[in-house]
């Protein structure tokens, strides 16, 4: 058996010297130490030699890597291991220069690894919430006004999309988080996300934008008017937007000072990685490393993203 609490980096390397002790981590992870054919679960499964398995009814060789982020890289477990921890432990993120730095790898295979961890960190991304939701809206991009003259975007002010992406969060006070990246703010692009995410009869705060209108058909509809400087419900104190406000506090320091800049395309894959942050706030260090890999059964081609950025 092996000891997954770890408290530091350190305990980590100490765990997982070798890249045979990682793959047998990840089979009792992943298999619970009985192999599964990636091709047919149903197969019976041959041991063959170097940690290789083939499958009996496919006849297809496979490892424990086999349809995972792992799946097609060169980058050994040991480095992959190492890359979970600094992701999920580090508050505001890690970018891909330093993290190539720390595990001596390219900028872009950094960038690969980020990218695969990220998809894999979606499955964090889909709660249903309930209780008191609060719901708000916020928008990632520069300030027009603080581009170059020759880079600012005219009528861009306010809600406009024309440089900036709208993020929608919903967040179940003292629970968890759901955030989706929006084409727009309106109505029928809003609000079938909140029904479809927030259980019904649930107590929901928003401000007082117009695409809200309607929620009280089925929640307990609450509006905070920001626009005449309105943080908190004189009448009722719990009536307010103040954590999911933390929240995108917390989303546009960690965009701003560790990322940079992100493109429009890759803009949900950062969004799941501080979604499941703020949802695994109170679990230890130990506990988010071993929910990564748990949850690594997803692979993503490096083509797939690189077409994706020329579209």
């Amino acid at each position: 058996m092996f000891n997954t609490n770890f408290k530091s980096m350190l305990e980590l390397i100490q765990a997982f010297p070798t890249e045979e002790s990682c793959i047998k981590y990840l089979e009792q992870i992943l298999w619970d130490g009985e192999p599964v054919s990636p091709f047919d679960p149903e197969s019976k499964i041959y041991r063959c030699k170097e940690g290789r398995y083939k499958c009996k009814n496919t006849g297809k060789y496979f490892t424990v890597r086999t349809g995972t982020m792992y799946d097609g890289t060169k980058i050994g477990l040991q480095k992959w291991f190492l890359a979970i921890w600094l992701v999920t432990c580090h508050k505001k993120g890690i970018s891909s220069l330093q993290l190539g730095r720390d595990l001596n790898i390219s900028q872009k295979g950094a960038w690969f690894l980020l990218q695969r961890i990220r998809v894999c960190l979606s499955v964090e991304n889909d709660s249903e919430l309930e209780g008191v939701v609060e719901i708000d809206e916020t928008f990632v991009g520069g300030k027009n006004k603080n581009r170059h003259k020759d880079k600012k975007v005219p009528m861009s002010q306010g809600r406009s999309y024309k440089d900036k992406v709208p993020v929608l969060g919903m967040l179940e006070r003292g629970g968890n988080l759901t955030c989706v990246v929006v084409c727009d703010t309106k109505r029928e692009t809003i609000q079938p996300l909140v029904r479809k995410f927030v259980k019904p009869d649930s107590k929901v705060v928003t401000d007082e934008w117009h695409a809200y209108n309607g929620l009280n058909d089925i929640f307990e509809h609450h509006i905070v008017n920001h626009g005449k400087k309105e943080y908190v419900n004189l009448q009722d104190n719990s009536i307010h937007s103040n954590s999911i406000e933390g929240f995108w506090g917390i989303f546009k320091r960690g965009m701003i000072g560790i990322y940079n800049h992100t493109s429009k395309k890759h803009l949900p894959l950062y969004v799941n990685e501080f979604v499941f942050r703020y949802n695994m706030r109170k679990h230890p260090e130990s506990d988010k490393f071993n929910w990564m890999v748990a949850n690594s059964g997803i692979r993503t081609k490096y083509m797939d993203i690189k077409c994706q950025e020329k579209s």
